[in-house]
Order: structure tokens, then C-alpha cells, then sequence
């Protein structure tokens, strides 16, 4: 029985970017036959390493901090949403994220940019936001690093739509084939909508401190869900290995800034609190500063460390933080 593959188009990226295509491929087997096609699922809250998560719908998420990845050990493994591994797709875990959700990762250190399909919980190392696929890595360009800094930011329509999918039963793989290409041919013609991304009220504060408000960014997407024929692997460049079609990458570049890296031991809204805290953490670093950020009419206070030299430098700091108390303690970028 064939499965139906929704695919998305995405015509409109942020202004300013340009698009290259590489020479490596996504990888992405775009018309899977055996493979699991998972289901929705959110979850129940967990701990990892002291730590509590509380997995949550949210469609407006943006982070910025340090990305891993993985590949052969779990190959072919159970994702958490139930589909099977692939180390050669654009997939991801992330800890919170509804499964499946549509992520643009972009590397902020050499300014490569894709999206990402959200299927499985983890990174399951503390100073880590994301885990992506062996083939998302490469594509970034941090595979051989083994980490980047990053900047994480849920597509808001796309991923409304694939969770919609997700729940009526559909098979949500190749989505992110078709938003990385930036759509190919369809049969059928579809109408376009515009989306503005903003901060649901309903966002977790914590989302909201740590992030701060999402750039509001206007994008036109067709909502049509296309089927793919036979002759689908003819309207999108690629090739065909074993009988699976493979596109070609077409990996989205950004603007590189400069960021530095921070331990943030806490994030307060009494100003003297945090103070205290910064006080306290002076004995392991010399460098603990406050930082006051006002975040959708609310002003914080973020106690941090920083910056570190490297990420192993603030992976240390980390696990100093932590060890003297301070649990809720992670790595952010800015």
C-alpha cells in the first residue's frame, strides 16, 4: 500500500538571504515504503540530569545555543514519535517541541541555514538545544565539529500544518524535502496565504526569557498538500540510489554575526536576587554579570558567565554552575 506524502512550498524566505546548492544531497529518501511514519505526540514531562522538560504545542519558539548531532548508533532506531532513523535524513530532537515541527536551523558561526523535521526527544546532554541528524550536520557544516552554535526557529504555518497532518493519520515525511527546495512542480495549483510569525500569549515564560520576542517576519506559503506521481523525482533536481530518490541540497545562507557564548545561571525579575546570585557565583568565575532584558513588557535580570572561549570552555563552566547548585543553569548564545 503506497504511502500519500504531503509536501509543503515555501516561496518566500527572510529578505536578504541567498540560496546555494552544494554538492552533497539531503539524503532524504522522499518516497519511503518500509520505514515507520511515526504519529503526533507531545509527551509527558521528564528529568534528565536534574533537570524537569515539559514537552509542550508551541509554534512560535525561537533559541539560540550550542547543537550536536547524531547518526550511526541510533540508525534505524525508534525515533520518540515512532518513526525509524534515518542518519541520512534532515531530522532532529529537540526536548519540548511537538513531534513533528518544522525547525530552520541555522549555523551561526558560517551562516548555513536549512530546516529540519522535529521526530524525537533529546538532546540528552546537559548545554545542548538540539540534535540533529548526521546529514543535517554535514549540511550545516559542523559534522566534523561535532557542535555549533545555532539559532532554532519553529516555522510557525508549516508546522501547524504537518501537526494537523500528523493527527489525522498522514505521513509527514518530506516536508522539509520540499521546504529546503523551496517547492517543486505540482499537479494541482494552490492558493497562498500570508503568515506573520509573533509570541503567542500563551508561550511559557521561560520560552519567552530565554528567546526574546521572535523578529515578526511576514512569509507566503501554498497550504496545498501534493501527491507524488511517478514521475515526482523528474520536477525536483536528484538522483536515485537502491530505488529511493535522494534531491539535491539546497542549503539557505545567512549573514554571519558575531555571538559569544554564556553560561546563564538564572533569570530573575527581582533585581536583587539576581545580584545575590551573581555575588555567589564570583567565587568559580570572575566574570559573572548581570544583564537586564525587558521581554514582552517584562524585565528580567539574567545572570551569566561568560563569554567562554570555546564550547568545551563553557561545557566546564557549565557543570561547575550545576555542581553548585544552580540545576536550571544552560548554555545560551548571543
Amino acid at each position: 500500500m503506497k504511502h500519500i506524502l504531503s509536501f509543503l512550498v515555501l516561496l518566500l524566505f527572510l529578505t536578504g538571504c541567498s540560496e546555494m546548492e552544494f554538492a552533497s544531497h539531503l539524503g532524504k529518501k522522499a518516497f519511503p515504503t518500509t520505514k515507520s511514519q511515526g504519529t503526533f505526540k507531545v509527551g509527558t514531562p521528564y528529568k534528565i540530569e536534574g533537570q524537569r522538560y515539559y514537552p509542550k504545542e508551541t509554534y512560535d519558539l525561537v533559541e539560540t545555543g550550542i547543537a550536536s548531532w547524531y547518526g550511526a548508533q541510533f540508525h534505524n532506531k525508534k525515533t520518540a514519535n515512532g518513526e525509524t532513523f534515518d542518519k541520512n535524513e534532515l531530522t532532529a530532537a529537540h526536548r519540548t517541541l511537538q513531534m513533528p515541527s518544522l525547525v530552520r536551523v541555522t549555523n551561526l558561526e558560517n551562516g548555513r541555514s536549512l530546516i529540519v523535521r522535529v521526530n524525537d526527544r533529546g538532546p540528552y546532554r546537559r548545554g545542548r538545544i538540539m540534535d540533529v541528524s548526521e546529514k543535517a550536520a554535514e549540511l550545516l557544516g559542523f559534522k566534523n565539529n561535532g557542535t555549533a552554535k545555532v539559532k532554532l526557529e519553529v516555522l510557525t504555518q508549516e508546522s501547524l500544518q504537518i501537526a494537523q497532518a500528523a493527527k489525522s493519520g498522514q505521513d509527514t515525511s518530506g516536508y522539509e524535502v520540499a521546504l529546503n527546495r523551496g517547492g517543486g512542480r505540482f499537479e494541482r495549483p494552490a492558493a497562498s496565504v500570508q503568515v506573520a510569525s509573533a509570541t503567542s500569549p500563551s508561550s511559557p515564560a521561560a520560552y519567552q526569557d530565554l528567546a526574546g520576542q521572535p523578529a515578526s517576519v511576514t512569509s507566503e506559503v501554498l497550504l496545498m498538500p501534493a501527491v507524488p506521481g511517478e514521475g515526482m523525482s523528474q520536477t525536483i533536481p536528484g538522483h536515485t540510489r537502491n530505488g529511493a530518490f535522494y534531491p539535491d541540497a539546497v542549503v539557505t545562507e545567512m549573514p554571519v554575526t558575531r555571538t559569544d557564548i554564556f553560561v546563564q545561571a538564572g533569570s530573575f525579575t527581582v533585581k536583587d536576587n539576581a545580584y545575590h546570585l551573581s555575588a555567589q557565583l564570583q567565587k568559580l568565575a570572575h566574570n559573572s554579570s548581570v544583564y537586564p532584558a525587558m521581554v514582552n513588557g517584562t524585565q528580567f535580570y539574567r545572570v551569566r558567565l561568560g563569554p567562554a572561549a570555546s564550547v568545551e570552555e563553557a561545557d566546564e563552566l557549565l557543570a561547575r554552575v550545576i555542581a553548585g547548585g544552580n540545576a536550571s543553569a544552560m548554555i545560551v548564545v548571543e
